[in-house]
C-alpha cells in the first residue's frame, strides 16, 4: 500500500495541548489543512491547538477532519505523548546542562540530512534505511555532545537513542568504534538512567578510541616516511640503491618530509592532549612509562607556537578567498614541520608507550561526562556545520 502523500500525526502535550505534525511529499497540503482548521504553527514546524476547553477542542478536531479531507491529508493518532516533551524531560534528568529540541523532517527526503551526522550502526541506522522518520528530538549538552531520539518504529511505546557527530567518520558499519544505539523505555526517568549509565559511558569510550586511532594512524604515516628518510641519510643512497647526486638533495627531502609530516602531525596536536590527560601510568602495569609520557607532553607544549600560527592562517582563509599558490602552501607546511621536527621524533620514539597507556586508560565516568573537557592545545577553526533541515526553514 503506498504511503499517503500528505499526512498529519496527532499527539498530545501537557503544556501545548493537541500537537499536529504534518509530513509526506505533499506536506504543504497538510499544513494548509491545519491552518484552516485553526491550529497555530510553532517555530519547529509543528501545529498546536489548546485542549483546555472541551467544546472548542471538539470544534477544532471536527474542522481538522473536514479540512484534511478537502486537502487529501490522512490523519493518524499517535499512542505516544509528544516527542518534544519526552526529549526535554529526558534531557532535564541527564548529568550536566542539556537541552532538547524537536526537529521535523516533513518531506521524506529531509530525513536523509541525518546521514551526514549520524554516528551509529544499530537500530537507528536501520530505521532510517527502512522506515519513514518524520520527526526526532535532538539532545545537546554544553560540551558538544548531540544525541538523536526517535520513537521506536514498529512498537507502540519506547524510543531509540543514537549519537550525532560533525567529525569525519568511516563507514559506521565497518568502524568498530561506532557507538551503537540503545532502546529506551517509555518512562523518561528510566530512559534518562539508561542514557546516563549505559549510553554516555559507551559514547565516551567510542570517542576515546576514535581519537586514539586518529593519532596512531597519523604517526604511522609519519613513521613510514621518516624511516625512509633516515635510511637515505645514513646510506647516502636512494631507496632503490642509486647514489645521491648531491648532498643538497638531503635538505630537499627533509623539507618534503616536513611538509607531509606537518599535515599528519596536526591530528596529533589536536587529539593527543586529551588522551594524555587520561593516562595514569602509576595505576597501570607499566608505571615506568611516566617519563615517556612527560616527554610527549613537553613535545606538544613545544609545538604550541607552530600550531597557533597554523590555526591563525586557517581562520584567515575561512574569511578570505584562498589565493595562496600550492607551492607556497607547501613551503608553509614545510617550515612548520621543520620547526616541530624534534617533537615529531619524540612522538615516533615513544609511540608504543603512548598506545599502551592510552589503550589502558579508561575514559572518565559520570562526573567527567557533565564537566568541561580539560584545556587542549588551540583547536583548528571550526568548519561550517552541516545543516539539518526542518520544516521550520522550508
Amino acid at each position: 500500500m503506498p504511503t499517503p502523500s500528505a499526512q498529519i500525526t496527532l499527539t498530545t502535550s501537557r503544556s501545548l495541548g493537541l500537537v499536529a505534525i504534518p509530513h509526506g511529499e505533499q506536506y504543504r497540503q497538510a499544513n494548509q489543512a491545519l491552518q484552516e482548521a485553526g491550529f497555530s504553527r510553532l517555530t519547529n514546524g509543528a501545529f498546536t491547538a489548546p485542549l483546555a476547553d472541551p467544546q472548542a477542542a471538539r470544534r477544532t478536531a471536527s474542522a481538522l477532519v473536514h479540512r484534511a479531507h478537502v486537502h487529501g491529508a490522512t490523519i493518524t493518532t499517535s499512542t505516544r505523548p509528544y516527542l518534544g516533551d519526552i526529549g526535554t524531560e529526558i534531557a532535564s534528568k541527564l548529568p550536566g546542562q542539556w537541552s532538547a529540541a524537536l526537529e521535523i523532517y516533513s518531506h521524506p527526503l529531509w530525513q536523509e540530512d541525518l546521514w551526514h551526522m549520524l554516528w551509529e550502526a544499530g537500530d537507528i541506522y536501520r530505521a532510517l534505511e527502512e522506515r519513514r522518520i518524520p520527526f526526532a528530538s535532538v539532545l545537546k549538552n554544553t560540551t558538544g555532545t548531540e544525541l538523536l531520539l526517535i520513537e521506536r518504529p514498529g512498537h507502540r511505546s519506547g524510543y531509540l537513542l543514537g549519537a550525532l557527530t560533525d567529525r569525519e567518520q568511516e563507514d559506521p558499519q565497518d568502524d568498530p568504534t561506532t557507538p551503537r544505539s540503545i532502546v529506551l523505555p517509555a518512562d523518561p526517568g528510566l530512559a534518562a538512567h539508561a542514557v546516563t549509565h549505559t549510553f554516555l559511558p559507551a559514547y565516551r569510550r567510542a570517542l576515546h578510541h576514535q581519537d586514539l586511532n586518529t593519532v596512531l594512524r597519523a604517526l604511522e604515516r609519519i613513521r613510514d616516511e621518516h624511516q625512509t628518510l633516515q635510511t637515505i641519510r645514513d646510506s647516502g643512497r636512494y631507496s632503490d640503491g642509486a647514489p645521491l647526486g648531491s648532498s643538497r638533495l638531503i635538505g630537499e627531502m627533509e623539507r618534503d618530509f616536513a611538509d607531509h609530516a606537518w599535515t599528519a602531525f596536526v591530528d596529533v596536536l589536536e587529539h593527543a592532549p586529551l588522551l594524555l590527560t587520561r593516562c595514569r601510568p602509576a595505576a597501570s602495569p607499566w608505571p615506568q612509562d611516566a617519563a615517556a609520557l612527560t616527554r610527549l607532553r613537553e613535545a606538544l607544549a613545544s609545538s604550541q607556537d607552530a600550531f597557533n600560527e597554523w590555526n591563525t592562517m586557517q581562520r584567515e582563509l575561512y574569511s578570505v578567498p584562498m589565493t595562496l599558490p600550492a607551492h607556497q602552501w607547501s613551503q608553509v607546511r614545510g617550515q612548520l614541520g621543520l620547526a616541530v621536527l624534534p617533537a615529531i621524533e619524540t612522538w615516533l620514539d615513544d609511540i608504543d608507550t603512548f598506545e599502551r597507556q592510552a589503550r589502558a586508560a579508561e575514559p572518565g565516568g559520570q562526573a567527567a561526562l557533565s564537566a568541561p573537557s580539560p584545556p587542549l592545545l588551540t583547536t583548528r577553526p571550526a568548519a561550517t556545520p552541516a545543516l539539518r533541515s526542518s520544516a521550520a526553514h522550508r
